[in-house]
């Protein structure tokens, strides 16, 4: 089943619940701030386990005690979809546990 991209009403929409993502060209972003380089590390592979069980990957910059992501959907032609959302929710939701702000 193709995956279609987001309407901009929908996005802007989905994107109000989803406070420090924005639309950087033609994909989600947020970069999150930790408490070390360790704790970074730990959330990328979090990230990682949430990308496998969804079966959608963004891509993930760690840096000293950063973490950025950038999500699109290939096969909707690198546009933003529902899945890149559920990805950016997740994300959110386990953050916290990681100190993330």
């Amino acid at each position: 089943m193709p995956v279609e991209p987001l309407s901009q009403k929908e996005l802007d929409d989905r994107l109000a619940e989803l406070p420090g993502w924005s639309l950087d060209g033609d994909r989600l972003t947020r970069s999150y701030r930790l408490g070390s380089h360790v704790a970074a590390a730990a959330m990328v592979v979090h990230i990682a386990q949430v990308q496998e069980e969804l079966d959608h990957h963004s891509d993930l910059t760690l840096g000293y005690n950063t973490l950025s992501l950038s999500v699109h959907t290939h096969s909707a032609g690198g546009a933003v979809t529902a899945k890149d959302v559920e990805l950016a929710r997740r994300v959110e939701d386990l953050a916290p546990a990681h100190g993330a702000h």
